[in-house]
């Protein structure tokens, strides 16, 4: 069976999967579009700012927008978060204080967080007097509530964050869906938690049809340069939740002293604003991306995850080689494929804030983004490549065939 052939006859298995992924799709359009309206965007919230930005009406609108769309009270958006890891980073240390304790019940958060967290010599949270425990995932590689309730009895009063990472990161489980946390977000209040409840909403925006903060979280964090920057923000992260606590998080961003009043951006807020508007359907072309590589990549007996009798609760699959080289082979094939240094040859390299060599296909019109199509792996046992992103299924598709040619 030739590529072709093969990424067709998959198409046809994926029909029911692909018209969910675009009954999806079409309710965040509407989401998004109504919040546009609603909230009057016009040109001039397009416009410029420099210096202070007091009165920024483009900065403060995206805000609002922002949190009309993910469910929050309040929201910040803003080019000065450069990663995810950074917007994180920021939202972690607006909320906590020294002493106290914050519980990740999703296991170890994800590679270039720990350094925040655990850092020595760094100014990580625990140099600032903060504790930060982890829960791990049951044998399925979900919520241990049991485990969960006794980590939350024994920290008592100091506890002040109850933490969750959506996505995998490079761990071996699915993403979490809004559903579940939106249960583990019930099971922790009912313990009487009345702390903040903080999710790490990387890669999981717009794949469903809720956001955290719909299902009960606090506070949820992301990366413009991911799902709701729609490929076309070119930098920036957004934090929206409780006001009471995007306003702490606004203080850390700039001073205490003057919080979310400053903050410019010389370049113009248009790409930003466009970006949020296109990113429902580009996420569709990512999550089709996603599922037709992973039914392809069952048939040639490739373990992949999600499996496909699962509803997608992010943008990124993971899937499993025998050896490194398959696995620097296939990341060498996606780069290959890409519209912007299609002719590099990768090598594994020692990536800031990771424990091993990452190699990492991202050839993208935006650097590091990984909305755009891409792909990455730390090159260890298990072999396990990390796929993401597309701007459009037809760029997905002709990836793959790349890919299949290889592997075929």
């Amino acid at each position: 069976m030739t590529a072709e052939e093969l990424i067709k006859k998959s198409e046809r298995v994926l029909e029911k999967e692909f018209a969910r992924a675009d009954e999806i799709s079409e309710y965040n359009q509407e989401k998004v579009l109504k919040a546009f309206c609603e909230k009057g965007v016009a040109i001039r919230h397009f416009n410029p700012s420099t210096g202070y930005g007091y009165g920024d009406e483009g900065r403060f609108l995206l805000g609002e927008i922002y949190a009309k769309v993910f469910g929050g009270e309040s929201g910040i958006v803003s080019p000065a978060l450069l990663s995810g890891t950074h917007a994180l980073s920021v939202a972690l240390f607006g909320v906590l204080r020294p002493g106290d304790v914050a519980l990740s019940v999703s296991g170890m958060p994800y590679d270039t967080l720990r350094g925040v967290i655990y850092g020595e010599g760094n100014g990580s949270l625990k140099e600032f007097g903060v504790k930060f425990e982890c829960v791990a995932l049951n044998e399925k590689g979900k919520f241990d509530f049991e485990a969960i309730e006794s980590a939350i009895k024994e920290a008592g009063n100091a506890l002040k964050m109850v933490y969750i990472q959506r996505s995998r990161g490079y761990e071996l489980r699915d993403a979490f869906s809004v559903k579940e946390i939106g249960e583990v977000c019930k099971f922790v209040r009912g313990l009487g938690f009345t702390g903040c409840i903080f999710v790490d909403n990387c890669y999981g925006e717009f794949v469903e049809k809720e956001e955290p903060c719909d299902v009960g979280a606090d506070v949820a964090v992301g990366s413009l340069i991911k799902n709701p920057g729609g490929g076309l923000a070119p930098t920036g992260g957004y934090i929206v939740g409780k006001e009471k606590y995007v306003d702490l998080i606004g203080k850390r961003l700039t001073a205490p002293s003057v919080g979310n009043e400053v903050g410019s951006y010389a370049y113009g807020w248009r790409l930003f604003y466009q970006g949020l508007f296109m990113a429902p359907h580009t996420v569709n072309q990512a999550v089709k991306g996603s599922l037709v590589i992973g039914k392809c990549m069952e048939e040639l007996g490739y373990e992949n995850f999600p499996t496909l009798d699962k509803v997608p609760a992010d943008i990124t699959r993971a899937i499993r080689f025998d050896t490194a080289k398959q696995l620097c082979d296939f990341i060498q094939s996606v780069q290959e494929a890409s519209p912007v240094d299609g002719f590099v040859t990768l090598e594994p390299w020692d990536m800031p804030g990771y424990d091993s060599k990452v190699i990492m296909a991202a050839g993208c019109f935006v650097e590091g983004a990984s909305i755009e199509l891409s792909a990455d792996a730390p090159v260890k046992e298990p072999y396990t490549a990390y796929f993401q992103g597309g701007l459009t299924y037809e760029h997905a598709k002709y990836a793959l065939k790349k890919i299949l040619a290889k592997l075929l």
